[in-house]
């Protein structure tokens, strides 16, 4: 008896607790962890190009992106590239479509009055390679 009057509040409160949405980390040092993770083994731990020796091409140094597209960092497209929807028929074959398995959790990205669901470990990634771009 005196274990379910101790049980019962408890597992209210465990419950209403599961049910409060967490905050996700979209942030560019969660992005590195991810990118560390997920990424530097072909692309190196600085972004900039690993080695990897199985595979058919180098990766790309991943720094110059923005100054490849005229200064400003390609989001949408480097996104598209990591998800899998952009591909052109060139594209290496070695790099993952990280978009084919479960990317977790998803955020709304706002822009022009339009909210996009984008997973929030995409966007992560995205805002740490943004951050290590150099002219």
């Amino acid at each position: 008896m005196k274990l379910s009057k101790i049980m019962g509040p408890m597992l209210a409160a465990l419950t209403l607790g599961a049910c409060v949405e967490q905050e996700l980390d979209v942030s560019a040092e969660a992005g590195e962890v991810l990118f560390q993770s997920n990424c530097a083994a072909c692309h190196g731990a600085d972004a900039r190009g690993g080695a990897a020796a199985a595979l058919f091409a180098t990766p790309p140094d991943l720094t110059g992106l923005a100054a490849n597209s005229g200064g400003v960092f390609p989001r949408d497209y480097v996104m598209g590239v990591i998800d899998g929807y952009h591909r052109d028929p060139a594209f290496s074959a070695a790099m993952p479509e990280f978009g084919a398995g479960d990317m977790g959790p998803t955020v709304i990205v706002e822009r022009d009055g339009l909210g996009t669901p984008v997973p929030a470990r995409l966007l992560a990634i995205t805002s740490w390679l943004e951050v290590v771009q150099r002219e």
